[in-house]
């Protein structure tokens, strides 16, 4: 009988998050092949996905000195942002109420959809390239450090981005 492997990063919530991290990344990476619409209707359907499955994960402990390898560089980063941009054209921009600054601000402050999708992104692209090094203490860190700034940021930038995306689906003119 072949022995499984009980590590961390092969159990069942953490490939199913990663699974679904590698899904969101190559279809982004297609961005460009995808009308908006479409584009719209898939990020209301993986980014809920991707919000439960790294809320299923259990917390775990760094195994080596905390530092996990960036892979998503400023280029690809903002050729993303762009290509994101370019699509949804002025629907791009909204207004964000879930912020720190608008605690102390008497204007709207506005966020963009393609810039909160690249930040998700570049997340998820370094995890899913640490988890093909195959290691597991670096796959074991880049996990622990993908679910912290998912506590920390990516998690609220997602659900924030989730709104525009739900007007933009629905709005009565779907000039989409």
């Amino acid at each position: 009988m072949k022995e499984q492997n009980t590590h961390y990063v092969y159990q069942e919530p953490a490939i199913e998050f990663v699974t679904v991290a590698v899904q969101l990344c190559l279809y982004l990476e297609q961005t460009a092949e995808h009308e908006k619409a479409d584009f719209i209707e898939k990020m209301l359907c993986m980014l809920p996905l991707l919000y439960l499955k790294a809320r299923l994960v259990p917390k775990a402990t760094e195994e080596l000195d905390g530092y996990s390898e960036r892979f998503v560089t400023e280029q690809e980063y903002e050729d993303l942002r762009q290509f994101i941009a370019q699509k949804l054209g002025s629907d791009d921009a909204y207004l964000e109420v879930f912020v720190e600054e608008m605690r102390y601000s008497d204007e709207p402050i506005t966020a963009f959809i393609s810039e909160n999708i690249a930040d998700i992104y570049q997340e998820m692209k370094d995890l899913a390239c640490n988890y093909q090094t195959r290691d597991e203490a670096v796959m074991n860190d880049a996990l622990v450090s993908c679910l912290e700034a998912f506590e920390q940021h990516w998690g609220q930038k997602l659900l924030n981005v989730l709104r525009p995306l739900h007007l933009l689906s629905n709005s009565e003119e779907k000039e989409i």
